[in-house]
């Protein structure tokens, strides 16, 4: 979130770890752009932050080319960002999933290729492993079928463009509580093909995290990714820890 105040602690933490594999987490809505507010107007809010209101955000992406100009300036302000870091780019996805509006995946498409963007999040998840885990019947409904429909489109889009892309996706449903129990539950039941799993991990709670992130399990989630019985369970059943950048230069 190269908007964010402690993005350049973020960035020389990565500095430090040569083999972590870094994507670029875009942020249109909730939180801060890297372009100036007055010449994004119709993306910010009084106090020029990005506003909350998705719904509305994105009818106005759709119907309006000038607040999609805005949109490309600053899509590419925050790829521009990344790449002054000197970070490798992994990888790119949307704070919200918001990529899954067409306008704006197609934007994020077109200019994160000129700056070598190689693959992009597609956040389809599947009900099946999670019900599996919980054992509980499909955890399906019709919020669950849109999203389907509007992820399918997406990867029509990213393979379209030639990028790579993951086949699945877990941490929607479970958002703050990928926890090491929940894991070592879904790890056999994990489908074939790339799953990534995703986690908001922290040592602690802040004031910051529990104003936006009230009930979300950080320190577990952190306990989840450091786990060894984790680790011993995903070699014990063969899977490969891989990143986006080696499926895009497989051609995955």
């Amino acid at each position: 979130m190269v908007g964010e105040p402690d993005a350049a602690d973020a960035v020389a933490r990565a500095r430090r770890l040569p083999d972590l594999k870094v994507g670029l987490h875009i942020v249109l809505v909730e939180g801060t752009p890297v372009s100036p507010p007055d010449e994004i107007p119709d993306l910010v809010d009084a106090e020029g932050r990005f506003p909350g209101d998705m719904v509305t955000a994105g009818f106005k992406f759709f119907f309006l080319p000038r607040i999609r100009r805005q949109l490309a300036q600053e899509i590419r302000a925050q790829f521009a960002a990344f790449a002054r870091t000197g970070l490798a780019l992994d990888h790119a996805n949307t704070h919200k999933h918001i990529h899954l509006h067409p306008t704006v995946a197609s934007l994020i498409i077109r200019i994160g290729r000129e700056f070598g963007l190689g693959a992009l999040r597609v956040p389809a998840e599947p009900a099946g492993p999670l019900a599996a885990a919980l054992r509980r019947r499909d955890l399906g409904s019709p919020g669950t079928a849109a999203l389907r429909l509007w992820t399918r489109q997406l990867r029509w889009t990213v393979l379209r463009a030639g990028l790579a892309a993951n086949d699945h996706v877990f941490g929607l449903a479970w958002s703050g509580a990928m926890t090491e129990a929940r894991i070592l539950a879904l790890i056999p039941h994990l489908p074939d093909g790339v799953s990534e799993l995703y986690f908001h991990p922290a040592r602690e709670t802040t004031a910051g995290l529990a104003r936006t992130m009230p009930h979300y399990a950080h320190a577990e989630e952190l306990q989840a990714l450091l786990s060894p019985r984790i680790a011993r369970a995903l070699a014990d059943r063969g899977i490969a820890r891989t990143s986006f950048s080696a499926l895009a230069a497989a051609g995955t």
